[in-house]
């Protein structure tokens, strides 16, 4: 009889063979999985693509300022950040709530307005404050 440590009174159990098929694959059937994982892939990447752009927001991330204008950093700078942070978070919590595609759409519309808003009042006010001169036509009449 075999002695086993204390608290140990059940042998190993032996491992298991490794499974052996009796047919090898051929060379057609790897080559064919290899096409249908392939087409999968594209198939794949194509809709992750397609999905993706189809919401109006990926064309206005280009809008965020990165840097300030006329490189003066202000109280408006940071007012213009942390207004694109918010909105961003805001995008965030509100694509995790939707549930629908149109909640999706709605979503990023409000998180485009709210960049636009953001811009424009960071612009107004940097344009009071003399760092941005209004272009425009002038016509002088005699």
């Amino acid at each position: 009889m075999t002695m086993f440590r204390a608290g140990h009174n059940k042998p190993r159990p032996r491992l298991r063979e490794p499974l052996k098929l009796d047919e090898p694959h051929s060379s057609i059937r790897k080559i064919g999985l290899g096409f249908l994982l392939a087409s999968v892939a594209i198939a794949a990447a194509f809709l992750a693509t397609r999905s993706a752009s189809a919401h109006p927001g990926h064309s206005n991330h280009a809008d965020i300022l990165d840097a300030p204008i006329a490189g003066v950093r202000n109280n408006y700078w940071y007012d213009y950040r942390s207004d694109v942070e918010e909105a961003e978070s805001e995008l965030r919590k509100d694509l995790r709530r939707a549930k629908s595609r149109q909640d999706k759409r709605e979503a990023w519309a409000e998180y485009n307005r709210e960049l636009r808003d953001a811009r424009s009042d960071y612009r107004k006010e940097m344009i009071e404050k003399g760092y941005i001169l209004r272009r425009g036509v002038v016509t002088v009449e005699g």
